[in-house]
């Protein structure tokens, strides 16, 4: 179901402030890109964690502060911390260790109502939470969450090619949460499914099924997909027939949603279908939604319509390329 032409639609992602915010990334990047390696660093900006060789395992650490629009629902504040945090290291090909929090707060009740979200988080995902920073007597609300995890086998977000097929895998057993652009597909589930789910990108990364992948995350489905290609070097077409999505949702608010379980991933072509069947095992809809193609250019295509949604060679998500 979409409202709006394809045009629209573009102009909304383009425009939709959760893409936005990322382009002050390449400031920092810009002034802190001389201090991210003295001698152990593996892969650093523009992964969803960076990236620490340890002996024969890779240490991956990763940092995410809550946007502010989820502060109305601290206890859904505190309980996305670590979601999206989780999701970043499992994202890599990862298994989550530890996490620490700062979070500051004005009214006690909030700092409580965050701290009940973590702990949930921290039930759901198996994850503990082993220390951090309050501020209790700030002016504002805030909560950002550190995690440490760890594998052997790397899924890298810069490493998508020309002619691989763009994966989009979603778990749409979910509902929007209120008036956010989040589509809640965990809090409901018991932890033993929401690992089992997790698990499929272990699978993938152990078997090298993959050349890349990221997260879906606040840019929306189509804003990360964008931030994959950007950091790769690469343009793609992208089938909007061809997306996942669940019943009765618009296309131009679903393109926009930050799912609990989402991800996108770049294959070889012969690759691709046991990736789809890795995800439909664990009940996650995974579908080709398009390919990976050279040059600069990000096209969407819808029925009989294309637009340029992004030119990496004149535009910016991140600014970050490395591909």
């Amino acid at each position: 179901m979409r409202n709006l032409m394809l045009s629209d639609l573009v102009a909304k992602v383009r425009d939709y402030p959760g893409l936005k915010r990322k382009h002050a990334i390449s400031m920092f990047v810009d002034v802190l890109e001389p201090v991210q390696d003295f001698g152990d660093t593996v892969l650093g900006f523009g992964e969803d964690a960076a990236v620490l060789r340890l002996g024969d395992e890779y240490i991956l650490f990763s940092s995410d502060g809550i946007w502010s629009k989820l502060h109305a629902d601290p206890q859904w504040a505190g309980y996305c911390s670590v979601l999206v945090n989780v999701n970043d290291i499992y994202a890599m090909g990862g298994k989550p260790v530890a996490m620490t929090n700062n979070i500051s707060y004005m009214m006690e009740e909030e700092g409580r109502l965050l701290a009940e979200g973590i702990k949930d988080a921290c039930h759901k995902f198996r994850v503990p939470m082993v220390g951090g920073h309050i501020h209790p007597d700030s002016d504002f609300l805030s909560i950002s969450v550190s995690i440490v995890g760890k594998t052997r086998k790397l899924i890298t977000s810069k490493d998508c090619q020309e002619g691989n097929d763009l994966i989009v895998a979603i778990d749409l057993d979910g509902r929007k949460r209120g008036e956010l652009l989040n589509w809640d597909s965990t809090s409901h589930k018991a932890s033993e499914v929401v690992l089992h789910q997790l698990g499929g990108l272990n699978e993938i990364a152990e078997r090298g099924l993959v050349t890349a992948g990221k997260d879906l995350s606040n840019p929306g489905i189509l804003g990360t997909i964008g931030m994959l290609l950007e950091t790769s070097g690469k343009g793609a077409v992208v089938n909007l027939d061809t997306l996942p999505i669940p019943e009765g949702v618009d296309m131009a608010e679903w393109v926009l949603m930050y799912p609990g379980y989402g991800f996108v991933l770049s294959s070889q072509k012969e690759n691709s279908e046991e990736v789809i069947r890795v995800f439909q095992e664990r009940d996650v809809e995974a579908r080709v939604v398009g390919e990976v193609i050279r040059g600069s250019k990000f096209v969407v295509r819808e029925s009989e319509e294309e637009e340029l949604l992004f030119d990496f060679e004149k535009d910016r998500i991140t600014g970050i390329k490395m591909g």
